[in-house]
């Protein structure tokens, strides 16, 4: 029987407990997952590419048949590449569908011998998002209920704004 070898593409800027159950919950459906850190010449991320890597793995840690991997190119290049069957993806609302779908049609196009998987999140993650999460940490706000507790402390001190000093 062939290996069912999974990809999870995203940024994960930084990951999130959203982004966590997605995995875990492929982990379960496929022999191998590789969560796929895509990197995006267009935006200026948070933390860098190996730095996410680097938190995911801390995260996955447990989960023996996830591992983590960059993208620099084209995901269906990869998928390809890799010989996987399915690129998953999790969805929150209807805006991330129309989105995803759009995307699952083209990766179709351009890798027909993999399908695009929608895992739709736990009610608990579904206005949760990597932005709202800098956002909260920006102002030093509590993330301890939106990301894995091994990494929050890491997440929270990179991101707190430091107070700007007043001129006189």
């Amino acid at each position: 029987m062939n290996e069912r070898l999974a990809v999870c593409p995203g940024s994960f800027d930084p990951v999130t407990l959203g982004h966590l159950d997605i995995m875990t919950r492929a982990s379960k459906l496929f022999d191998r997952v590789i969560v796929l850190v895509s990197i995006n010449a267009d935006k200026t991320p948070s933390f860098s590419a190996e730095e996410r890597i680097e938190l995911i793995r801390a995260v996955t840690k447990d989960i023996p048949n996830i591992e983590v991997d960059r993208l620099d190119g084209l995901l269906a290049d990869y998928v390809r590449e890799k010989g996987a069957c399915a690129i998953v993806k999790g969805l929150r609302a209807m805006t991330d569908f129309e989105y995803e779908f759009q995307m699952a049609l083209i990766n179709k196009r351009l890798c027909p011998e993999a399908e695009t998987v929608f895992l739709v999140t736990k009610s608990e993650n579904m206005y949760l998002s990597s932005s709202m999460v800098k956002q909260i940490a920006s102002f030093g706000g509590d993330i301890s209920s939106f990301v894995p507790p091994e990494i929050s402390e890491r997440i929270s001190a990179r991101l707190i704004r430091k107070p700007k000093k007043e001129l006189n």
